[in-house]
């Protein structure tokens, strides 16, 4: 492995907790949901009325006109917001570093959804000639890479990795594995999600994915409880800056947490469905831990995947055991910060990262909310319902996707 280091100096995010880090972080470590009946569209047709939507957002503080911001999607508003954040939080001074050795991996699980909608029933009412030559620009998954690069003019490695649910950790893991390689110094990675609309609640609620608790929204995301009964949907991004260590050092910026490891694996077993026995995630963690040169009982913090739905937790939980032994019942502390935020999809691994980075800086676990009866099935501690507060050295985050792709992130404590 190159012995090159690499650490987080900058964080940006918007998630159902608030538009910014401060927001989220507060309604973390307190325990809040961001959960509530939907507003943006009228949602009395959907079996699923709840989700956490992104509230009083305006993207023209983001763009450099208001034509820019209405000529991009919704994900990429949220993606543009969240690494402007990030890059303002890191102090880079562009100008004075090397643009080609900068680069850019923010993804989307989904893409442009909102744009496949509009622009779909602009063509079935008005006709094929009323189609925007927006559409395609517009809705693909790699456009905000795309254009934040052109917003700062970095011109160093720019792709995105697609990988549904488990997409920001595979764009911060490959990010990652560029820059111990040696081809870049930095990066803005990670994603952004935006599906909370008609197409992606019919899709996921036909699924039997999500949750129909819509009489109590706040108590609908329980992960690992057992009465929980499908996730909830939720919007956002979250993006970070991450440099070789000395790059960072030279320009005297402010680290964060160090990224030690990224493990990447899959299941081979189900369209939708994890694998029963956790051995892919355990894999991926296991990887995770091996480059970051970590033994299990050298994590005091897991940010679990656990998305609230039945499947799915009590398949992560086998991972954790297979991948931690007995020391996943035995010290190891994990939640799920979907509990508060939703399932931000393509975000989500974003976010829970950032979540990881400031339990280490901290010294707080964000709890998981809602566990009111824990599924025995899930018999681990899952830091219920209060924040703990504890010394974190290292911190592992988990995502999984549709297709069976598993990514796991490690971090730790910089010395």
């Amino acid at each position: 492995m190159n012995e090159r280091r690499v650490v987080i100096t900058g964080i940006g995010c918007l998630t159902p907790l608030g538009n910014d880090l401060s927001s989220t972080w507060h309604g973390l470590k307190n325990g809040l949901s961001g959960i509530a009946r939907i507003s943006r569209i009228d949602a009395e047709a959907f079996d699923c009325k709840i989700a956490g939507e992104i509230r009083d957002f305006n993207a023209d503080h983001y763009f450099r006109t208001p034509k820019d911001a209405r000529r991009s999607d919704r994900y990429v508003q949220y993606a543009v917001a969240a690494s402007k954040m990030a890059m303002e939080d890191s102090g880079v001074e562009v100008d004075r570093i090397d643009p080609r050795r900068f680069g850019v991996m923010v993804g989307s699980g989904i893409g442009g959804l909102a744009t496949l909608e509009n622009e779909h029933s602009t063509y079935l009412t008005k006709g094929a000639k009323r189609v925007s030559p927006f559409t395609i620009p517009m809705m693909i998954s790699n456009i905000a890479s795309g254009i934040i690069s052109m917003e700062y003019g970095l011109c160093g490695p720019n792709m995105v990795i697609v990988t549904a649910c488990a997409t920001s950790n595979h764009n911060i893991g490959e990010a990652w594995r560029i820059i111990k390689f040696g081809d870049a110094d930095a990066f803005l990675c990670g994603g952004a999600e935006a599906a909370v609309l008609p197409m992606g609640l019919c899709g996921f609620a036909n699924m039997k994915a999500l949750s129909t608790r819509n009489d109590d929204p706040e108590a609908a995301s329980r992960p690992f409880d057992l009465h929980r009964d499908g996730f909830v949907m939720g919007e956002g991004a979250g993006v970070i800056v991450i440099e070789e260590l000395s790059h960072a050092i030279k320009r005297g910026a402010k680290i964060y947490a160090e990224l030690i490891g990224y493990g990447v694996s899959a299941d081979a077993y189900h369209l939708s469905a994890p694998s029963p026995d956790g051995s892919g995630p355990a894999y991926a963690i296991q990887m995770a831990l091996r480059h970051g040169r970590k033994n299990p009982e050298d994590v005091q913090y897991l940010n679990a995947h656990a998305t609230s739905t039945g499947l799915g937790d009590i398949a992560e939980t086998k991972a954790i055991k297979l991948a931690f032994g007995d020391y996943a019942k035995n010290g190891l502390m994990v939640s799920s910060t979907k509990s508060m935020t939703g399932h931000m999809l393509g975000a989500a691994g974003g976010v829970e990262l950032i979540a990881s980075i400031m339990a280490i800086k901290e010294s707080i676990i964000p709890p998981t909310i809602n566990v009111d009866e824990q599924d025995p099935e899930c018999d681990l501690d899952v830091v219920p319902n209060v924040a703990r507060e504890c010394k974190v050295n290292v911190a592992l985050s988990n995502s999984f996707g549709f297709g069976g792709h598993n990514a796991s992130v490690l971090v730790s404590r910089f010395e």
